[in-house]
């Protein structure tokens, strides 16, 4: 039964880095005050559980407080990325965010710096369940109990050394599709801003613009 019980919360815990296995998104906000990071995390500026990737950003301008305006952050997915801006201290309208997912707490950096009159939001995967006891009640969708089951079972087949029974995996292959289908939300496709409104073409196979004739 502990087997069992550390197992799930293991298996829990690899579908949380999952998005089609995470059943929402959520937003958290702060207003900036011109630091040039904040962390996210329990206890940060960004008080939630510790995301590891941002989903989605914008910011907030806060001049007119009945009709504020939003505008998105394009993400940095990468350290290297944010390595290469060379004024990371300028304060102005804002554009890129980088999220380092550190441990225990990530860390946010918005540039250019943001002083108080916006507010970032971020979006990250909601917080799925960890157990702290054997006997604490199921609070996720229901799809989700058939999946705990059939993966659970599947999870201990090779932790006892048994050979894996292919019904079993079958159902557990199933159910994992059922959440699948069920999370899946595929963002709109947008084309880079450098080839909207232009003649000519884009070659997806040299990665190159062709002008327009004349």
């Amino acid at each position: 039964m502990n087997d069992s019980f550390n197992l799930l919360n293991m298996m829990m815990a690899q579908w949380q880095r999952r998005r089609y296995m995470v059943y929402e998104l959520v937003t958290a906000s702060k207003v900036a005050t011109g630091q040039i990071s904040y962390t996210v995390g329990p206890g940060g500026d960004f008080d939630i559980p510790r995301p590891s990737k941002l989903e989605s950003a914008f910011f907030r301008q806060q001049f007119n407080q009945q009709l504020p305006v939003d505008y998105p952050f394009t993400i940095l997915r990468a350290r290297e990325d944010y390595n290469r801006i060379g004024l990371k201290t300028l304060n102005a309208f804002p554009q890129f965010i980088f999220y380092d997912a550190a441990n225990p707490l990530g860390n946010l950096f918005p540039w250019p710096v943001p002083n108080n009159q916006y507010e970032i939001h971020i979006t990250v995967m909601q917080q799925l369940q960890q157990f702290a006891g054997m006997d604490e009640e199921i609070t996720l969708p229901p799809e989700y109990k058939a999946a705990l089951m059939w993966n659970l079972t599947l999870e201990l087949y090779p932790f006892y050394g048994l050979p894996v029974n292919e019904i079993v995996a079958k159902k557990a292959e199933a159910s994992m599709r059922i959440i699948e289908e069920a999370n899946a939300q595929i963002p709109r496709l947008q084309m880079p801003g450098s080839l909207q409104g232009r003649g000519g073409s884009y070659n997806i196979y040299g990665d190159y613009y062709i002008g327009s004739a004349g």
